[in-house]
């Protein structure tokens, strides 16, 4: 019976975790909305034109985003001790979501993508509007222009949203934002020089995706609540689950259905991305690289060439590893069993996500 009891109390209190964070993303999902919104009321009596970068960025905010830094960043200030009712983590969680909305728009210049959250990505969206418009000038150079100015617009914002949180947040906020402008240029040099080169790849996956994504924003919320003590574990198992994350990516970009994703698939043949999982195959298999680089070859043929590696299956293996080793750093923290339990979770869902 003490046993039941014990278990039924472990699952109200996972149950319970849970549902605060989710409480406490709807509320972040507000403030962006609120926030936009008088952005937006404020320029609309300045010019017409004057709410275009900010309509783009609402439009992005409210396209059903899957809301994971902030996520990892409320979740690591709770389970730190955090209180749910301080407005400060919410404008925190809100700050990390305008900076990924930032890199999004980027991103989405860089990799020349044709979609993003299930719509036209901004820029390819504004090129649009310039050609059918019969503006001057070109009307990509156009588009892109846009699109860098949107995302550059929501790197202001975040730093603004940023300025209302705890002050233990600013020190591992700089090192986020830092930390990913570099990973981006590493991975836009790989991408040119697409060598061969495992180790790089990790490196960057970890720089650029892993770390920006789970563990700075779980080291950020810790810290926002006062405990920096509990840094090392979350490091651990951030980095583990962020190489998971990136490596998930890696195989939906390659196998997944861009219709579920909401992004253009294959971008990572065509934008000759150095992951992790290229890397490994070019390593079996020298031809991958000539059909990724030469005209004339299908994704479908390089999908077929990748599955005869052997290399997905191993990616898979690698992802339950690094999700298992993960959770192992949790096991000795400082954290409530709701809490180490509540990351447990969602670092399953993260790595074994389909979109």
């Amino acid at each position: 019976m003490t046993t039941a009891v014990t278990r039924r109390a472990a699952t109200d209190q996972a149950t319970s975790a849970r549902r605060t964070v989710e409480d406490l993303l709807q509320r972040v999902q507000h403030r962006l909305t609120s926030f936009l919104a008088a952005e937006r009321a404020h320029y609309a009596e300045v010019h017409e034109h004057a709410v275009v970068a900010i309509d783009a960025l609402a439009d992005l905010a409210a396209a059903g985003g899957k809301l994971l830094r902030p996520a990892f960043c409320l979740t690591g200030y709770l389970a730190a001790g955090g209180d749910p009712a301080e407005p400060g983590i919410v404008d925190a969680a809100a700050a990390l979501e305008l900076l990924h909305i930032s890199a999004l728009v980027h991103d989405d210049v860089l990799d020349d993508s044709r979609t993003r959250r299930g719509k036209p990505a901004v820029h390819v969206l504004h090129t649009t509007l310039h050609r059918t418009r019969g503006w001057q000038g070109e009307s990509r150079r156009f588009g892109e222009g846009v699109a860098l100015l949107v995302g550059d617009l929501a790197l202001v914002y975040s730093d603004e949203l940023m300025a209302g949180a705890p002050r233990g947040a600013f020190a591992e906020w700089h090192r986020l934002r830092s930390e990913v402008m570099i990973g981006q240029y590493m991975d836009v040099a790989a991408a040119a020089e697409f060598s061969v080169d495992p180790d790089l790849s990790r490196l960057i996956a970890l720089i650029k995706s892993g770390r920006y994504t789970i563990h700075r924003p779980l080291v950020l919320g810790a810290s926002a609540a006062g405990r920096t003590d509990l840094a090392d574990a979350l490091a651990h198992y951030g980095e583990a689950v962020g190489e998971a994350f990136q490596l998930r990516d890696d195989l939906l970009d390659a196998f997944g259905d861009a219709a579920q994703t909401g992004k253009t698939a294959g971008l990572d043949f065509s934008q000759h991305k150095m992951t992790l999982l290229l890397g490994w195959a070019m390593q079996r298999d020298s031809r991958i690289h000539d059909l990724i680089t030469e005209p004339g070859h299908t994704p479908d043929e390089i999908r077929a060439r990748l599955l005869d590696t052997g290399v997905p299956a191993d990616v898979e293996q690698h992802i339950a590893h690094l999700v298992d080793q993960g959770c192992a750093a949790l096991a000795d923290a400082p954290l409530e069993p709701q809490w180490r339990a509540q990351l447990t979770d969602m670092a399953l869902r993260v790595a074994y996500r389909d979109k």
